[in-house]
């Protein structure tokens, strides 16, 4: 089985909602989350957490690097279609008309997998 990334995007006003959420509205959005990941199994390697906090590191230095992912999760699926199916409906495409899921496919380090480094 593949690994694949999660990348939930949001433009930041839609994370900033978030922030201000009532308890009742956050605990409307944890239930929804939980119900996902219960339907995923063992699909669901890792939930993830909401990221933030991004920095860019190139030789010049360090920057604050703006960015619209707002979170990652990792799932295992046979194949990328197959990861596709399991957020093609996702809840988190509802927060905004903006709102994506970008999907990653971790690949083969071929040097590992020919035995060349340990």
């Amino acid at each position: 089985m593949a690994r694949f990334i999660v990348l939930y995007r949001a433009p930041q006003e839609a994370a900033e909602r978030f922030a201000t959420a009532t308890t009742e509205e956050a605990q409307a959005g944890v239930r929804l989350w939980t119900e996902w990941f219960d339907q995923l199994g063992s699909a669901l390697v890792d939930p993830g957490r909401p990221l933030g906090n991004a920095r860019t590191v190139t030789r010049s230095g360090i920057t604050a690097a703006p960015t619209e992912v707002i979170g990652m999760t990792i799932l295992q699926a046979d194949t990328m279609e197959d990861a596709l199916g399991m957020v093609r409906d996702h809840h988190h495409l509802q927060w905004a008309e903006s709102c994506a899921i970008t999907v990653l496919e971790e690949l083969p380090i071929p040097e590992v997998e020919a035995g060349i480094l340990g």
